[in-house]
């Protein structure tokens, strides 16, 4: 009896993580502050090894086994593609361990929304949707 009871706790417990994950992916929210270092969430071209766009920046972090990654590489390319100044960059993850460390990246998928200056204006783990991806950018091009 102590079993089946364990076995359902635990089956709950994963229950619950899972609705909580996929609720949360690919939401762009907020960039948090980083604390003291406000250089921390400005990205030049340098860090990223290519131009940022002149009105926003669409910054992807992706693996080579990430299939969600070959999604939100669509996605973000449809959506600068519609949006004149807006450059859409992708970098591998395991390439740019320093970006990855700096920037908190955890998993592949993750986007960020930079504004003009390269400030990161909102970010998101997972596929984001193209509706969110606009209205983000909504903010960013001010």
């Amino acid at each position: 009896m102590t079993g089946a009871l364990i076995a359902a706790a635990v089956l709950a417990a994963a229950t619950v993580f899972g609705l909580l994950r996929r609720r949360r992916d690919g939401v762009l929210r907020a960039r948090r502050g980083s604390g003291d270092d406000e250089m921390s969430d400005i990205l030049r071209p340098e860090d990223l090894g290519a131009e940022l766009g002149e009105k926003a920046t669409l910054l992807q972090f992706s693996s080579a086994f990430c299939a969600p990654c070959r999604t939100t590489r669509r996605v973000l390319g449809e959506v600068a593609g519609m949006v004149d100044g807006v450059a859409h960059v992708e970098l591998d993850a395991e390439a740019h361990l320093d970006l990855v460390r700096r920037l908190n990246v955890l998993r592949t998928p993750t986007v960020f929304v930079l504004d003009e200056a390269g400030r990161i204006v909102r970010s998101a783990a997972g596929a984001p949707r193209k509706p969110d991806v606009i209205a983000a950018l909504g903010e960013a091009i001010r």
